[in-house]
């Protein structure tokens, strides 16, 4: 039986921690399982960020209904990743319950669910959540305030942590070049606010649902604060990819070799199942298709040398060749997430452009810009299609491949736009299609 939440059976759930250790009992459930059931085509899908465990099951349930009718042959498993990301509850996402509280909720105030989402996510920090929710409640005028707000949302996600995590962040690798903290906490707090509130402006001016108004700066801040918990969540998912699921899939496949996995990522959830790929035990060949829905991750992440700086190559390089099949890039020009906010959250410290009169479009294309937004860059031999012709081709075996889905996942309002727009039985068929499921 299907779990009462779910709508596929069978279905496991594959908990992880911070650090990328299994829920153990969790972890052999689905090892026992998926022999027993005799499966051979596991479906394994990751939540990204702005989610909590109840959020991610509705989108798991809500994407993989149709899915046994569309492959009604196939002997089929599906897994639900958990992972301690964070939800916003002030930002709404399509078709989904918005936050009560968050309704009468000016977006500087902090309300009591993302409050409580801050202390579960970054234990241990309740007196620094306090401040930061005085805060933005009081919106003081003083400049000194706003700079102590910065101060108090670098310490509350540890921006930059000792060892080998701190790389964990990082999409694209310079050749003896150290890797640095996004730009957003290298300057002036002040400005970085503005630069946020005068971006948020722009979305909400063109998403029709504000007026001409001048920018509030402590709008920055909340999205600051936003912006931080993205960053730290970022390095998170790599992480819970790299040691967590890349080990549990080559435990599976030491058990069961003949189960063929297919991985589906959303917004960070993307991250994750790609750094699943450099965890893989060497040999292991079980992964037949990656399929990435609004990825939240550079678009030169598997790029070996970047256009613009030819010591620099993608943190991911090459890894799309452990795949025993294609890497699927879904991407849509109406993610307002990754068209404007992820740029200028993703500028490194020494890059001095500002979003302020800035050319958001032309920034979009450059440096920072994201999978989800324009798909797989400076990767030789990469297809492209429209979603419509690509459900009507026989997809690449291997090698990258990027799908414009613009035309379903188009719907949301600012500042997210269509990033969690991916319920859609089009994008469930190009999982299929991945994988060369029937």
């Amino acid at each position: 039986m299907a779990d009462p939440a779910m709508s596929v059976s069978p279905y496991w759930e594959l908990t992880f921690d911070a650090d990328g250790d299994p829920d153990g009992r969790r972890r052999e459930r689905l090892i026992a399982g998926v022999a027993e059931r005799k499966v051979r085509d596991l479906i394994v899908f990751a939540h990204g960020w702005n989610s909590d465990r109840s959020g991610a099951t509705r989108l798991y349930s809500r994407f993989l209904e149709p899915i046994p009718a569309l492959a009604p042959n196939a002997r089929l498993g599906f897994v639900g990743v958990v992972w301690p990301s964070m939800r916003f509850s002030d930002e709404p996402i399509p078709d989904f319950p918005r936050s009560v509280a968050a309704e009468s909720a000016r977006r500087p105030v902090l309300d009591k669910d993302t409050r409580h989402a801050l202390l579960e996510t970054f234990p241990g920090r309740a007196t620094i959540v306090e401040q930061i929710t005085r805060l933005l409640d009081q919106q003081p005028r003083e400049e000194a305030e706003l700079e102590e707000f910065g101060r108090l949302v670098r310490m509350l996600v540890e921006l930059v942590p000792p060892g080998p995590q701190a790389l964990f962040a990082a999409d694209t690798l310079a050749e003896g070049v150290p890797q640095s903290e996004p730009d957003m906490f290298s300057g002036p707090v002040t400005a970085v606010c503005e630069d946020f509130a005068q971006a948020l402006a722009h979305l909400e001016s063109t998403d029709g649902t504000a007026g001409f108004t001048i920018p509030n700066p402590w709008d920055g801040a909340h999205e600051l604060l936003r912006q931080a918990t993205y960053y730290a969540m970022k390095r998170r998912a790599g992480t819970v990819g790299e040691r967590g699921l890349g080990r549990v899939i080559g435990q599976l496949a030491a058990k069961a070799p003949e189960v063929r996995v297919h991985l589906v990522g959303h917004s960070f959830g993307g991250r994750l199942v790609s750094f699943a790929l450099r965890g893989l035990p060497e040999g292991v060949r079980t992964v037949k298709s990656v399929t990435l829905l609004q990825g939240a991750f550079s678009h030169y992440a598997f790029a070996s040398r970047l256009p613009h700086d030819t010591r620099a190559g993608g943190v991911l390089q090459g890894q799309q060749n452990r795949i025993d099949g294609p890497l699927v890039c879904c991407f849509s020009r109406h993610d307002s997430a990754l068209g404007t906010m992820y740029p200028l959250a993703s500028r490194m410290a020494g890059d001095a452009q500002g979003a302020a009169g800035t050319d958001v479009g032309r920034m979009l294309g450059a440096k920072w810009g994201a999978m989800g937004f324009d798909g797989v860059q400076a990767v030789p031999g990469t297809r492209a299609w429209k979603l419509a012709d690509a459900l009507r081709a026989t997809l690449p075996t291997s090698g990258c491949v990027n799908i414009d889905a613009a035309e379903v996942v188009k719907r949301g309002g600012a500042p997210a736009g269509a990033h969690s727009d991916i319920v859609h039985r089009e994008l469930a068929r190009v999982v299929l299609a991945a994988g060369r499921v029937h």
